[in-house]
């Protein structure tokens, strides 16, 4: 009897494992069943439904305004593609700042709707957080560096770690999460020095974004990588498709077609029986004739 294939399912502990691995890991956001589809189909290890979602679908200025609803709408459509690819979802603002009732409660939501883990910006700080949520059986992937919910205590969107003493509290926090048991840390704009050196001292996968190569892994942001995002582009973003300007064209030809008489075809177009177009003629005549003055 021949062997029945199993689906690809990624797992946190594979996450985990795979510090030791032959390549680096993939991780893409998406938060919608269409974008999950085209990463997953692409081969990423990771989905991350980030919180940027408020900026690159709700047409937000920071991700300060999402919510745990929120959240939990974009995870739930993500997760109804059923991905092989391990679907992190991002603790938003003010759900695990309070204390750590609320951070389990809405870490349990966001599991509750599909994730298998659940990912949360800060070091040593949030070390009582990243406790709860673990002894909830929830795994938890960490983020240092920029973490975007520090928004105004950094005073903007700006490369962190550029000096020793906030280089080492880089080090030191991310030891701290690997520690108490993160699976993996993101590490967001730091000098690719800053990022080698956490990479070389914990023993989980750092993932990067705007931290060079020698991350165990990297993210962008799907809207970033295809083309769909073009307001901002930070220089950590490489663009690999234009398809805001393939749709703005496809569209635009849309319009055309439509204004000019040349959509839809007749071969765009149901067609009634000639018996039953015959009669609906001569009924239209008919009820002309009897319509008032």
């Amino acid at each position: 009897m021949p062997e029945l294939s199993t689906p690809r399912r990624v797992t946190a502990p594979a996450i985990a494992a795979a510090k030791h691995g032959d390549a680096p890991l993939v991780m893409v956001t998406a938060y919608d069943a269409p974008s999950a589809r085209v990463v997953d189909a692409a081969g990423a290890d990771l989905i991350l439904v980030g919180d940027s979602v408020a900026m690159v679908v709700l047409g937000y200025e920071d991700t300060l305004q999402v919510t745990t609803d929120d959240m939990v709408h974009h995870v739930a459509a993500v997760a109804r593609t059923r991905p092989g690819a391990l679907v992190v979802a991002d603790l938003p603002w003010m759900s695990y700042h309070v204390g750590v009732d609320d951070a389990v409660r809405n870490a349990a939501a966001l599991v509750r709707a599909g994730a298998g883990a659940v990912k949360l910006e800060g070091g040593r700080k949030r070390l009582a957080v990243v406790r709860a949520i673990l002894d909830a059986e929830i795994p938890v992937m960490g983020h240092l560096g920029l973490t975007p919910q520090s928004l105004h205590t950094l005073g903007g969107f700006k490369v962190q770690g550029r000096d020793l003493e906030a280089a080492r509290a880089i080090v030191d926090d991310a030891i701290a999460l690997a520690e108490v048991g993160c699976f993996a840390v993101v590490l967001e704009c730091v000098p690719d020095a800053v990022a080698r050196l956490v990479t070389d001292s914990v023993e989980i996968p750092t993932i990067g974004i705007g931290a060079g190569r020698h991350c165990d892994g990297q993210v962008l942001v799907f809207h970033d990588l295809v083309g769909l995002e073009d307001r901002i582009r930070p220089k950590f973003v490489r663009q690999y498709a234009d398809l805001a300007a393939e749709a703005t064209a496809a569209v635009a030809r849309f319009a055309e077609d439509v204004r000019t008489g040349r959509f839809p075809s007749s071969a765009e177009t149901y067609h009634a029986a000639d018996a039953v177009s015959d009669a609906l003629r001569v009924y239209g005549g008919s009820a002309s004739e009897h319509a008032p003055a």
